[in-house]
C-alpha cells in the first residue's frame, strides 16, 4: 500500500479509520500496549523515587543533609512511594493513577502557581506533567502486563487498538 499524501479535506492522519492510514501507522498498533506499560513502569518508579527523597532520605542531593520534612511534605511523600510503587507494577493503578494526579494538582497550585501564571516560569512544569500522566493513566486503566490484568485472568481494560 503506498502512503498518500493528505487532501484538503477534513480527513487527516489523525481522524481517518484505522483502515484508511498508511500501512506504516497501523502496523505500529501492535506495541501500544507494551510501549505504554513500560511507560507506566518507568512514570511509577520515577514518581516513587521522589516520595523515597522526601520520607525515607533516598536519592538525596550530594552535600544536602535531609532536613525533616514537615506534615504535608511527609504525607505526600508517602503517597508518592505507596502510588509510585502501585502505578509501576499495575496494582489497584486506577485508584492510584486517580490519587497521584489530585496530590499532583494540588502540589501545583499550592506550590508553584503563586509564582506565575506559566509553568516553565514557575517551576512546576512536573507536576502538570504528572497531573495529565496520572490522569490518562487512570482512564486508559493498568494495560494488559500488569498485576491487576493477571488477577483477571490477563484481560486488560484498555481501549483495543486494532
Amino acid at each position: 500500500m503506498a502512503l498518500q499524501p493528505a487532501t484538503l479535506s477534513n480527513e487527516n492522519l489523525d481522524t481517518m479509520k484505522s483502515g484508511k492510514q498508511p500501512a506504516l501507522m497501523n502496523s505500529l498498533n501492535r506495541f501500544t500496549d507494551p510501549v505504554y506499560c513500560l511507560m507506566r513502569l518507568l512514570v511509577g518508579l520515577m514518581f516513587f523515587c521522589h516520595g523515597a527523597q522526601k520520607v525515607l532520605g533516598m536519592f538525596a542531593k550530594p552535600g544536602q543533609p535531609p532536613g525533616p520534612p514537615d506534615m504535608l511534605t511527609t504525607v505526600g511523600g508517602w503517597i508518592e512511594v505507596i502510588c509510585g510503587l502501585l502505578i509501576a507494577i499495575g496494582l489497584l493503578m486506577r485508584p492510584a493513577a486517580f490519587l497521584a494526579s489530585g496530590m499532583m494538582a494540588v502540589a501545583y497550585f499550592m506550590a508553584h502557581a503563586g509564582n506565575g501564571f506559566f509553568p516553565i516560569v514557575n517551576r512546576g512544569e512536573m507536576a502538570v506533567v504528572y497531573t495529565w500522566l496520572f490522569l490518562f493513566m487512570f482512564f486508559y486503566g493498568p494495560g494488559r502486563f500488569s498485576v491487576d490484568a493477571m488477577m483477571r485472568g490477563g484481560s486488560s481494560s484498555a481501549p483495543s487498538t486494532s
